[in-house]
């Protein structure tokens, strides 16, 4: 399988090509395209493509240099367990290789999977939320 991992800058990702994505895996049906057009253009971000629909994705929130924090680590079903997460997050670690620090956060089966690229888990911090009041 031909699968290219590359950043947004090489190849721009359209926000219908990653609504596609998102509803494949069962997220963010209430997003609007609008809305993630906009947050593409403030992210730092990676797509994995086959030829020349986009098949994964990730992005990262970052101040450029201190703090950065990773979401939205996606594959589409069908490419799933074949690597490409773990090709996504390398890349995207690439792009951000002059932050500090790198966070993000996951449910507990997923730390294998982060650990391959160097993130430590860390029962001391807490993660806390705070949605926008409807």
């Amino acid at each position: 399988m031909d699968i290219k991992v590359i950043s947004h800058i090489q190849k721009p990702i359209k926000a219908t090509e990653l609504m596609n994505l998102y509803h494949n895996a069962g997220w963010w049906d209430e997003r609007k395209e609008q809305d993630i057009d906009k947050m593409l253009s403030k992210v730092i971000s990676v797509g994995a493509w086959k030829d020349d629909e986009l098949v994964g994705f990730s992005r990262a929130v970052t101040d450029g240099k201190f703090r950065a924090y990773i979401e939205d680590v996606v594959v589409h079903k069908e490419f799933q367990c074949e690597g490409i997460g773990l090709k996504l997050v390398s890349n995207l670690l690439k792009e951000l290789s002059h932050i500090d620090v790198i966070s993000l956060f996951c449910e507990e089966q997923l730390i294998p999977f982060y650990e391959k690229n160097a993130f430590k888990h860390s029962p001391s911090q807490f993660i806390m939320h705070r949605k926008k009041p409807t």
